[in-house]
């Protein structure tokens, strides 16, 4: 288990994190992939070259499974979610490299993703769920979740969900 919200920085030095990204991947969606506010997890580390020849850098802070994330509960203030949505992937493909897989029983696998990104947020916190519905639709994923989003937004395939901690 990671000591609470903080998490040693690059340079030695204790900061407190108030961003968990439980599922980093290569930070594609981040303006700042460096963020001191965010501690980047992922259950995988990657540095490797895709087939059209660009550098695929997957380096988290904190290797973890969003399905068990290692926080304690009420510990971030804003939690992303960019869970893998593709079920369908060549095991070394590009996209599977870049975008990840679900293994597994898909439904379980975001329930417990959800529930978990939940848990550690604070009262209020705010939950902010990426979806891509390439191979699972965005009205599948919403009937295994336990509430509905406050507002999304969509942009061609992809959806960005917003849920609030009561």
């Amino acid at each position: 288990m990671v000591d609470d919200t903080e998490v040693g920085d690059s340079k030695g030095d204790e900061i407190m994190k108030r961003i968990l990204d439980a599922c980093c991947g290569s930070r594609m969606f981040w303006f700042d992939k460096y963020n001191e506010n965010v501690v980047f997890m992922d259950k995988r580390k990657v540095d490797t070259v895709l087939c059209d020849g660009r550098r695929l850098i997957v380096n988290p802070d904190v290797i973890g499974d969003f399905t068990n994330i290692p926080y304690k509960e009420n510990q971030f203030n804003l939690v992303v979610f960019d869970p893998p949505h593709l079920i369908h992937a060549g095991q070394n493909s590009w996209l599977a490299l870049k975008y990840g897989v679900i293994e597994g029983d898909w439904k379980e696998m975001i329930r417990k993703g959800f529930d978990e990104c939940m848990r550690v947020l604070k009262k209020d916190g705010i939950l902010i769920m990426k979806w891509g519905s390439n191979q699972i639709s965005t009205k599948d994923v919403l009937k295994v979740l336990p509430v509905q989003p406050l507002f999304g937004n969509r942009r061609g395939k992809s959806i960005f969900l917003v849920f609030m901690k009561d």
